[in-house]
């Protein structure tokens, strides 16, 4: 009986192989093809990242580096879950062409920082609809990069669930990315006002009131940020139509803020407006930055 060529039993194998990948990448695929940035995964999980060794800066890095002598330079942190960060149209596409996606960690928040967030005062961290009950929120700092074959392993939770909240996530993910740098004069002239906004946010207040009913906050300056003289503008743009709060007009509130930013320095002339969206032109919007109340501080 004649032997099989043994170059013909070679290319029959890297057929089987071939066929066998094929099929697993299909099978990724088509469990990724639900998946939707914002989505979760909920339960134990382990964000992993690189440290040095001499110097670690965590509780987890300190006790890797203190048990394994200074030899592993990888440490884990056990989360809550992730979610999944990058944009929808990249992870659907196939796994053979891009296999990879971003995942950042869940962390637990209380009620009033949860409600920061939500309004996208605290860059640092995404509001994610589908988890809100549970008081989680996604740690953008912490980024971990991940093959779909892992994702299509997971149960997923879906993370937003209409265009508006959709939309919300991907202002918050830009916003961390491309959040304009205030120069460290503005930080020193606005500190007054950014401690005045974060310790009346949540009191029973008028003040505390008109606060929770902004939509955000921005700042414009004239005719640049690195002139000798600059006009500031500072957009309250509200995000109701309420006018009074426990007494207090919107007015009476303003002139209470525009107090503690006098002009002085470069930023001779400074001006407050209380403002709906609508009544804001496309070029006042672009060409003022949101103020992100951590982003100030010392």
């Amino acid at each position: 009986m004649e032997e099989p060529d043994p170059l013909e039993l070679q290319g029959a194998e890297k057929i089987v192989v071939v066929n066998e990948r094929d099929s697993w990448i299909q099978a990724i695929d088509t469990a990724l093809s639900e998946w939707r940035q914002g989505d979760c995964v909920l339960g134990e999980h382990w964000f992993i990242y690189r440290f040095n060794p001499q110097r670690p800066l965590t509780s987890d890095s300190a006790d890797v580096a203190q048990e394994e002598q200074e030899e592993i330079d990888l440490a884990e942190s056990e989360v809550k879950g992730f979610a999944v960060v990058t944009q929808t149209c990249d992870i659907v596409r196939t796994c053979n062409k891009r296999p990879f996606v971003e995942i950042v960690p869940l962390v637990d928040v209380d009620e009033p920082q949860l409600h920061e967030i939500q309004r996208r005062r605290q860059p640092q961290y995404a509001y994610i609809p589908g988890i809100e009950e549970l008081n989680l929120v996604a740690d953008l700092d912490r980024v971990m990069t991940v093959e779909k074959a892992v994702v299509a392993e997971w149960e997923r939770k879906p993370g937003c669930l209409s265009d508006d909240e959709i939309r919300a996530l991907g202002q918050a993910l830009t916003r961390k990315r491309a959040r304009f740098a205030f120069p460290n004069d503005f930080t020193d002239f606005a500190r007054k006002l950014q401690n005045r906004l974060r310790n009346k946010h949540d009191k029973d207040t008028g003040e505390g009131e008109a606060l929770r009913a902004l939509r955000e906050i921005r700042v414009r300056a004239e005719p640049s940020w690195n002139s000798p003289k600059i006009r500031l503008i500072f957009w309250f743009i509200r995000d109701q139509d309420q006018s009074q709060f426990k007494g207090k007009g919107w007015d009476q509130i303003l002139e209470e803020w525009q107090e503690l930013i006098p002009a002085s320095g470069r930023y001779q002339n400074v001006d407050s407006l209380v403002v709906a969206l609508e009544d804001m032109t496309a070029k006042d919007y672009v060409e003022s930055y949101q103020l992100d109340l951590d982003h100030l501080s010392s």
